[in-house]
């Protein structure tokens, strides 16, 4: 353990307040009025502590195989734990949108792995980093709309319409990363399912 992986580990531990708050915030007796502004304080707080650890392995030589590992598997839990939470409550996105984010990593973690077994190292792509961003900046975009609705600036009919919008195009980018992936690790996944 070092201090990269503390924040790693603090994104994959805050990510379930998320849903918990969301959904659960009349239990919680918290306003509604506050539910997005403390969302969105929990999304910087991941968004920021992702960009620390990448800094910190890098500059105090703290680059670890188990990071390489929970680095992409705390992106993959927090945004996921984002998107699935706003199949509910007011926002409503449809469930497949969000299952294409599942199952892209998914099936990258596997091939991964399996290639790995193999003694085969996938090399991470521009655009899996560019999509780890915009699902973020998604994320941010979504409690923005939040806020205006319940700020009686939009209906919530714009809210869930747009919403749908901003996801499906990032959806369709993360389609688009998947294929990029498999695209330029093609040889190193041919060979690693010929030595099976």
């Amino acid at each position: 353990m070092n201090s990269a992986h503390c924040f790693t580990l603090l994104r994959i531990l805050i990510s379930p307040i998320f849903p918990l708050l969301y959904l659960g915030y009349e239990w919680l007796k918290v306003p509604l009025f506050w539910v997005p502004y403390i969302l969105l304080g929990l999304l910087l707080i991941c968004e920021c502590s992702d960009i620390l650890d990448g800094f910190l392995a890098r500059r105090c030589n703290q680059v670890t195989d188990l990071g390489k590992v929970l680095d992409p598997m705390a992106d993959t839990v927090t945004h996921i734990s984002f998107f699935l939470t706003f199949t509910q409550g007011l926002v409503q996105l449809p469930l497949l949108l969000v299952l294409i984010f599942l199952y892209r990593e998914f099936f990258v973690s596997t091939l991964r792995t399996l290639c790995a077994l193999r003694g085969f190292a996938l090399a991470a792509r521009f655009s899996g980093k560019l999509k780890a961003v915009l699902q973020a900046f998604a994320a941010f975009l979504v409690l923005f709309l939040m806020l205006l609705h319940l700020h009686g600036v939009i209906s919530l009919d714009a809210l869930q319409r747009s919403s749908f919008m901003i996801v499906a195009v990032v959806a369709f980018y993360t389609m688009f990363s998947a294929c990029d992936y498999f695209y330029a690790n093609r040889h190193f996944i041919k060979r690693s399912l010929y030595n099976m």
